[in-house]
């Protein structure tokens, strides 16, 4: 069922686990000042009016929006009252927007859309919000709060501090230490986010970032780029990684060149570095996620609201606008907790 005139109701933060829908109950006392007015987690599991959702995300040319993609599928497949419009992944912003009037003409009653180019598709997400379509925007955000009913976003920040903080942990009381950063595409404001919250954190533990060089997010990117920092300094302590699909180009010069003085952190959580994780034999220690289950999650968000339910551990009645999920630090310590949500690359 279609609800009609939709904007955003409130701004909040919750965390959404893989492809299913946490919505467990409160429980309250008799002298409790607060009772739940949504939908409980049994009402949210039942089955309700089929609801019919457009899906539309970059092309799949990338470990992690490979995942992204086979995550929203099998999302909807997880549930008996979605039905899933999938518009052939894309990276040119007008074939999107095609996709998006599609959906529109088409009277769907949500669309989870993880732009190419959030700005260029701000417009047409807004379109399908004034017909009363729900729009869940994912990972890459628009430029108007208008165009999207919920949000649904990755930390960059977040992982730029996770691994400053876990590299300041590593070397502490090493005030001399040489810290690199390999950074994915410098232009991005992603990028831009990640390197700043890594600076911050190295701050707080009177570390600075050093030698730094940025990649593509490609493999050939990130042998290119880590064997030109390799090669210019010959003693580096630790290195953080942005990404984990060029993280096997920075591994294949890493190797190639011998070096091992150092440990390495990566970033966004491929099977990949998780299994070197887990075998603790590199120099590959640690990497931050970067969820590759925001459009699984969008998903579960357009059913919610498409349907008129509202998340079940929420006292408020509502499904939050703004949801921003964590980006913790995984270690051989707990790699057996994150694996299974892991990415090849």
């Amino acid at each position: 069922m279609r609800k009609r005139g939709l904007r955003p109701l409130m701004a909040g933060a919750a965390a959404l686990f893989a492809i299913t829908l946490v919505a467990g109950c409160t429980s309250t006392t008799e002298d409790s000042t607060t009772d739940r007015q949504g939908t409980t987690s049994d009402e949210n599991k039942a089955s309700g009016d089929t609801v019919v959702i457009g899906w539309s995300g970059p092309e799949a040319d990338h470990g992690w929006l490979g995942a992204i993609n086979s995550g929203a599928i099998a999302a909807a497949e997880g549930f008996d009252d979605v039905e899933l419009r999938q518009a052939e992944g894309t990276n040119d912003a007008n074939q999107q927007i095609a996709a998006v009037e599609k959906f529109i003409n088409d009277g769907v009653d949500a669309i989870v859309l993880l732009p190419t180019d959030g700005a260029a598709l701000t417009q047409a997400a807004q379109k399908a919000m004034d017909a009363g379509i729900p729009v869940i925007n994912v990972d890459r955000e628009f430029s108007s709060t208008f165009a999207s009913r919920a949000t649904i976003l990755g930390d960059n920040y977040g992982m730029g501090v996770s691994a400053g903080t876990y590299i300041c942990e590593q070397l502490d009381g090493k005030s001399d230490a040489v810290v690199a950063e390999i950074a994915g595409i410098d232009s991005l404001p992603l990028t831009q986010d990640r390197s700043q919250g890594f600076k911050d954190a190295l701050d707080t533990c009177g570390l600075e970032v050093g030698p730094r060089v940025a990649a593509d997010f490609t493999v050939a990117g990130g042998e290119s780029a880590a064997s030109q920092l390799l090669s210019a300094n010959p003693k580096i302590d630790a290195i953080w990684n942005h990404d984990d699909d060029q993280g096997v180009g920075v591994m294949a010069a890493i190797e190639s060149a011998g070096r091992s003085e150092f440990f390495m952190v990566g970033g966004a959580g491929s099977v990949n570095m998780m299994d070197r994780i887990k075998a603790d034999d590199s120099v590959v220690k640690a990497t931050v996620i970067y969820p590759s289950t925001q459009a699984a999650d969008g998903i579960a968000l357009a059913r919610l609201i498409a349907q008129g339910k509202t998340l079940g551990d929420l006292i408020t009645p509502s499904v939050p606008y703004r949801i921003v999920l964590d980006a913790p630090v995984v270690t051989k310590d707990n790699v057996d907790e994150f694996i299974k949500l892991a990415f090849e690359s």
